[in-house]
């Protein structure tokens, strides 16, 4: 589940780890199904102890720890995955831990993640440019403008809703965020990239910005499964200002139509009638 405001707030949450140096790294043994590491953690291990913190970044719906080796460790956080500072909701479930020393603010990283969905990846400056750089992701969703948007998805006969869940085009929109920002510019998730005008574009630009900006605030959205928790294992708040996520048949808080639920690329998508029109301008 984690988008853009809940990995900015991991990226946000593991900032105290930078200027510290990595004294040890350990796959902890699961029962659950084992995440992707690599490379393997023997190789992992060697190339990770002893090296330096020098940044936390995100890229799109990824936490990244610049190491002062050059290498970059990202972690891919999927349905489950969590970056923490603190002890994990269940230790059960701890994937992989950084004992840290030194400068940094941390003595410890935590990868956790329930379903087992997420992925740990030490990468080179030219394997990060091939998996993480523009060619491989869109721009970041939270800087985004109404032209960028249009010039990437405009010729596009995608739904507007689907459109946006690619990654290519534009990096860290998921599901939930992709219905609030189309309910916040008023553009029914069904209608054709290719149809919507230039001020709906620029309608779109704006939300997207505002939405995603607003999340991040409250440290993004902690849903029904309790599963998201921010870097000191405390739930987010957005959950509480959703517009129509998760929503159906909840009165619109802008018009009072009752929210609609329908399916979109296999995805469940929410939206209101009212005030987002298939045809409307």
């Amino acid at each position: 589940m984690p988008e853009l405001p809940e990995v900015e707030t991991m990226r946000r949450g593991v900032a105290p780890a930078v200027g510290a140096t990595i004294e040890r790294f350990e796959k902890v043994r699961c029962p659950r199904k084992p995440i992707e590491i690599s490379p393997p953690p023997p190789a992992f291990r060697r190339r990770v102890e002893g090296c330096r913190v020098t940044a936390a970044e995100r890229a799109g719906k990824r936490v990244v720890l610049r190491l002062d080796s050059g290498d970059a460790i990202v972690f891919e956080p999927r349905m489950t995955g969590l970056l923490l500072l603190s002890d994990p909701p269940d230790p059960l479930y701890s994937r992989v831990r950084f004992t840290l020393s030194g400068r940094g603010r941390a003595s410890q990283l935590v990868y956790w993640d329930r379903r087992g969905l997420g992925n740990v990846r030490l990468v080179t400056p030219a394997e990060f440019s091939d998996r993480y750089g523009p060619a491989a992701l869109g721009p970041d969703a939270l800087t985004m403008t109404s032209d960028e948007y249009r010039t990437r998805l405009g010729a596009s006969r995608r739904a507007i809703k689907v459109a946006l869940l690619d990654q290519e085009a534009v990096a860290g929109i998921g599901n939930l965020y992709a219905a609030e920002i189309l309910h916040v510019a008023g553009i029914h998730p069904e209608r054709e990239c290719f149809r919507l005008t230039r001020a709906q574009w620029t309608a779109l630009a704006d939300a997207a910005t505002a939405v995603l900006a607003e999340a991040i605030r409250y440290e993004g959205s902690t849903l029904s499964d309790g599963t998201y928790r921010n870097a000191l294992n405390k739930a987010g708040g957005y959950q509480n200002e959703h517009r129509v996520y998760d929503k159906a048949g909840e009165p619109c808080p802008r018009c009072g139509r009752v929210i609609e639920r329908i399916v979109q690329a296999q995805r469940s998508t929410f939206f209101c009638r009212g005030c987002q029109k298939r045809s409307g301008r």
